[in-house]
């Protein structure tokens, strides 16, 4: 018995329907009465239009047939393209596994899901390529100094023949990422670092420092995200070169501050110029007592406050001038007290008359005979100071010689015994200028000694109020 969609069962209807129709074909032509040639002539076209419509039908399975088979080989092709290129390695291909118990279209039907997972792996393999390599390119063309160029829409094309997509080729980008942000990090800090001593040593100077940094690169100085940190060589030694130029210019202004606060105290001394005064440049002059380095006070070297300080020395030295006369007079007076004191003889050059006459004559600057006075007093105090043993010793000599004048006076007096008011207290003092008289020999023998030595080491005579 014939099993119904088998080839045989198949065939035997086909022949069945074909030997009927031509059965009823064949009555037809007998009651039409076409002769047997005709007949003949009109099976033999019949047949060959069946064999056209068989060969027709081969034609069109053999061809679907041809294209099963290039889809599967294209298909196997793919898988295997797609494995090398992912690096996959643990895969086997469907139709390889059951090569010859399947269709051709059993076996398409099987692989195409492979293909699809392996096709959705590439693209999410790709798209993480294609992420690195634009973080890649982004960071080296920031550390390169190209990231304005950078920063337009990157295509960034990945094709199966081009490129490695395994796995150990993506671990080997993502390790280069990091290198370059690593440095990319380092160098932000630096960069940083490099802004932060610009904007101290700005504030210092008094400089703008929005113009100074954008001088150097417009990045470092945004208040917008348009544009990130640029972080290339050029930058870090413009900003290297921009810290070294700043810090010459800070050195510069200190001296130069320096400079003027000196004068500023000179005049200041030399004018005696009220505590009050001075306070208003407190905060400069107590920045020159510091080192360069360390001063941190925004503006304190700007130009400006050296330009005040400046204009302060100016305004003393055209009052010192028209005040000169005065202060030479004032000076000379401290001078002649101060050897009054010390029992020195002033110098008789820079005397008072002398000093005035030639002020007046114009034959000196007063400047240079205030600093000759200046000069006399410095030496009369060293003088004074090395004279100070001997001097302490003439004092209680003359003291002595006082005590002894008053005692010869007390022993002429007849009434120094009498028991009036007083006469107790002079008859104690009596006996303790005995005592010290007793001691004036000694005394004078200490007081040459000391006076020689002095004298020796001087290599000049001692004198007071100009006697030896």
């Amino acid at each position: 018995m014939l099993e119904i969609g088998s080839p045989n069962a198949l065939f035997f209807r086909t022949n069945t329907t074909c030997n009927n129709l031509l059965r009823e074909l064949q009555k037809i032509w007998v009651e039409i009465g076409e002769t047997e040639t005709e007949k003949d002539r009109m099976l033999m076209e019949l047949e060959r239009e069946c064999l056209q419509i068989y060969q027709r039908k081969v034609d069109e399975a053999a061809n679907s047939k041809a294209k099963l088979h290039q889809s599967v080989a294209s298909i196997e092709a793919e898988v295997a393209s797609l494995m090398a290129a992912l690096g996959v390695l643990n895969i086997n291909s469907p139709i390889k596994l059951d090569k010859g118990s399947k269709s051709l279209k059993e076996k398409l039907a099987a692989v195409t899901p492979l293909v699809e997972e392996l096709r959705i792996q590439k693209e999410e393999r790709m798209k993480q390529f294609s992420d690195i390599k634009a973080q890649i390119e982004k960071i080296s063309g920031e550390i390169s100094g190209y990231s304005d160029h950078l920063n337009k829409a990157m295509n960034i094309s990945l094709t199966l023949e081009e490129q490695d997509l395994t796995l150990r080729n993506l671990n080997e980008y993502q390790t280069h990422l990091r290198t370059l942000q690593k440095e990319k990090s380092d160098r932000l800090n630096k960069v940083l670092g490099y802004v932060n001593e610009v904007h101290a040593l700005c504030g210092v100077l008094g400089v703008d420092f929005s113009q100074t940094v954008s001088a150097v690169h417009p990045s470092l100085h945004r208040t917008d995200q348009e544009q990130s940190t640029n972080i290339s060589d050029s930058t870090l030694e413009g900003l290297e070169h921009m810290i070294q130029k700043l810090k010459t210019e800070r050195k510069s202004r200190f001296q130069k501050l320096k400079d003027v606060v000196a004068s500023l105290f000179e005049l200041w001394n030399l004018m005696d110029t009220p505590q009050e005064d001075r306070t208003k440049f407190g905060k400069v002059t107590y920045v020159v007592r510091s080192s360069e380095a360390n001063i941190t006070e925004p503006g304190i070297l700007s130009t400006e406050t050296i330009e005040q300080v400046s204009t302060e020395v100016d305004s003393l030295s055209k009052l010192k001038a028209s005040r000169m006369k005065e202060l030479v007079m004032k000076r000379r007076s401290e001078l002649e007290d101060l050897c009054r004191l010390t029992h020195i003889q002033p110098d008789t050059s820079t005397s008072a008359e002398k000093s005035t006459a030639l002020i007046d004559s114009g034959l000196v600057d007063p400047s240079e005979l205030l600093a000759n006075i200046e000069m006399q007093i410095n030496k009369i105090k060293d003088e004074a100071q090395s004279r100070k043993d001997i001097m302490d010793r003439i004092d209680r000599w003359l003291s002595a010689c006082e005590e002894e004048n008053w005692l010869e006076e007390y022993n002429l007096d007849e009434n120094r015994y009498s028991a009036g008011r007083g006469g107790h207290v002079n008859l104690k003092r009596a006996e303790r200028a005995r005592v010290t008289i007793n001691k004036i020999p000694g005394m004078v023998d200490n007081l040459i000694k000391k006076t020689l030595v002095w004298e020796e080491d001087m290599q000049k005579s001692f004198l007071y109020d100009g006697v030896s």
